[in-house]
């Protein structure tokens, strides 16, 4: 993922310390992601509430912000996790509201859509099962990988863990999710 945002971010932060307003940079660039992450782990509006607690959170401590990060998607993403954590229930019924979902059919009739759409069917309820199963840490490793394509190191700074933390819960999530759905890796890496 391209990183345009990197040094603008730290800047928005400096500045937004004196003028509140320049925070509202940070709010454009990433809520649509954060918001993204977290309605796939706890549904519509649920994420809503942890995402807009999450910028009041970052926008409060905005004055201890290390301006000597240049890129704040990281930080945000920890921020939101934490946040996560609390709504940990929420996140668990959404799995199994998720379980119990039919399969959406698919009506528009082209070959690569349908073989799509089933390949993905056939591999949804046991990937939610096991992403039920995991613990919380092992599975917001994994998620921020899968999901938000994170580097180690902005997996480590989002969770404010070390790199072979991040590195070992990874391995423990990646061994668990592909016993379940038959040695398929869930983040695509090998």
């Amino acid at each position: 993922m391209i990183r345009e945002a990197m040094g603008v971010d730290a800047e928005s932060m400096r500045a937004a310390r004196t003028d509140p307003d320049r925070f509202a940079d940070l709010y454009d660039r990433y809520a649509e992601q954060l918001y993204h992450y977290a309605y796939q782990r706890v549904g519509a509006q649920t994420a809503e509430d942890v995402v807009a607690d999450t910028f009041l959170a970052a926008f409060a401590q905005r004055d201890s912000y290390d301006p000597e990060r240049l890129d704040a998607r990281p930080w945000l993403f920890g921020i939101l996790t934490r946040k996560l954590a609390r709504h940990f229930r929420a996140e668990k019924t959404h799995y199994r509201a998720l379980l119990r979902t039919v399969a959406e059919s698919a009506v528009d009739g082209h070959a690569d859509r349908v073989a799509a759409r089933v390949a993905a069917s056939a591999v949804r309820a046991p990937l939610v099962a096991a992403l039920g199963k995991l613990s919380t840490g092992d599975r917001d490793v994994l998620l921020l990988i899968a999901w938000c394509d994170f580097s180690y190191d902005e997996v480590a700074t989002a969770l404010d863990i070390p790199l072979g933390t991040v590195r070992s819960r990874l391995n423990r999530a990646r061994r668990k999710v592909r016993a379940v759905l038959g040695d398929i890796d869930p983040t695509g890496e090998a």
